[in-house]
C-alpha cells in the first residue's frame, strides 16, 4: 500500500471541489488539495473518509493529483447503514477513494471520453451525455477548481470500483 500511496503523490489527478460556482482558472492555488476541499464546506464527509483511509498525507503530497470529489450530498445518497461499514473499513474504503483519484492534472478542456486508469488501479469511463459529463455513474457538477497540487472537478455521486 505504501507503494501505491508514494505512487499517487508522484502522480495522480485529484478532483475536490471548493464549493458550488466557486472557480479560480488560472490562478495561482495556496492550498492543496485537502485544504481547499475542507475551506470549501461541502466535502466534510470526504474529508472525514479520507483521514480514516489515512490518505490524508498522501494528498496534501506535490501531486500534481485530478480529484473527482463526491460532495456531501453524494455521500448522503448511499443508504447510511453501508457508509457506516464502509467508513469502518480501512481497507475498502482506501480502494473506494483512490477510484477518484487520476495521476496527473488534467483540467476539463484537456479530458478526453473514454478509460482513464485511476489511482485505485481500474479505471473509471468519462463520457459527454446530453450536454454534461459523465464519470462513470456521476455527473461532474463543477470543474476546474485549481488547488496547489492538483485540480478538482466536483461529482454528484460517489463511484465505486468495478
Amino acid at each position: 500500500m505504501k507503494k501505491l500511496l508514494s505512487a499517487i503523490a508522484f502522480g495522480a489527478l485529484t478532483f475536490v471541489a471548493t464549493g458550488a460556482g466557486a472557480s479560480n482558472h488560472g490562478a495561482a492555488a495556496s492550498k492543496d488539495i485537502v485544504d481547499t476541499a475542507v475551506a470549501a464546506g461541502q466535502f466534510k464527509t470526504l474529508a472525514q473518509a479520507l483521514t480514516a483511509a489515512d490518505l490524508v498525507s498522501t494528498l496534501k503530497g506535490a501531486g500534481p493529483f485530478t480529484v473527482f470529489a463526491p460532495t456531501d450530498a453524494a455521500f448522503a445518497k448511499i443508504p447510511k447503514a453501508q457508509l457506516d461499514a464502509l467508513l469502518k473499513d480501512k481497507s475498502k474504503l482506501q480502494a473506494v477513494l483512490t477510484y477518484h483519484v487520476v495521476p496527473g492534472k488534467v483540467m476539463a478542456k484537456d479530458v478526453k471520453p473514454g478509460a482513464v486508469k485511476t489511482a485505485q488501479g481500474s479505471s473509471l469511463t468519462v463520457k459527454a451525455e446530453g450536454g454534461k459529463v459523465m464519470v462513470d455513474n456521476a455527473t461532474v457538477t463543477q470543474t476546474d477548481i485549481v488547488a496547489s497540487n492538483g485540480v478538482i472537478h466536483v461529482i454528484d455521486s460517489v463511484v465505486l470500483p468495478k
